[in-house]
C-alpha cells in the first residue's frame, strides 16, 4: 500500500531499528514504546486484519514474537513479555496494516493493561455466543481466503 507507514519501512523508505526480518515477516522496535524494548512484527505482505494473513505468515509473526519475547527476558532481564495484537479500531489498531505488539515486562515498569472481568449472566448466555463464535470457526481454511464479518 502505497501510504502505509509500515510498507514504507519495510521498502526501506522510512528508517527502522530491524531486529529480525525473512520472507514472511519484519519486525523493528517501536519509535513510541509502552516499554523500552517494545518491537512490532509485521507481515510483509500488507494486510490491514489479522483474518487476511495467511495461515503460514500468522504462525511465523507469533513466533518470532514468542522468540524476541524470550530475547527480551534473556537479554533485558524482564521479567516477562506480553504478546498483543488489535485488529480494528475499535480494538486500538491505529496503523491499519496488521501488527503484532512484542512488550517487555518488568514487575516496577508502571504499565497496566485496563481490562476488567465481565461474569456471564448464566451459562446458556454464554453457550449461546459459543454457538455464535464457532459458526464461522475455520481452522483449517486458509486465513487469505476469510472474509471479514459485516459490521
Amino acid at each position: 500500500m502505497r501510504n502505509c507507514i509500515f510498507c514504507k519501512i519495510i521498502a526501506g523508505e522510512i528508517p527502522s531499528v530491524k531486529l529480525y526480518e525473512d520472507d514472511l515477516v519484519y519486525a523493528f522496535m517501536d519509535i513510541a514504546p509502552i516499554t523500552f524494548g517494545h518491537t512490532l512484527v509485521i507481515p510483509k505482505e500488507h494486510h490491514t486484519s489479522v483474518a487476511t494473513i495467511p495461515e503460514a505468515t500468522a504462525g511465523r509473526m507469533f513466533l518470532v514474537g514468542s522468540r524476541l519475547g524470550v530475547a527480551m527476558k534473556r537479554g533485558l532481564a524482564a521479567d516477562g513479555f506480553n504478546l498483543h495484537l488489535s485488529d480494528g479500531t475499535v480494538a486500538g489498531q491505529v496503523v491499519m496494516h496488521a501488527h503484532l505488539h512484542v512488550v517487555p515486562r518488568w514487575t516496577d515498569d508502571g504499565f497496566h493493561w485496563n481490562w476488567r472481568q465481565l461474569k456471564y449472566e448464566n451459562e446458556a448466555a454464554r453457550e449461546e455466543l459459543k454457538k455464535k463464535m464457532l459458526e464461522y470457526f475455520r481452522l483449517t481454511k486458509d486465513a487469505s481466503e476469510a472474509e471479514e464479518p459485516e459490521a
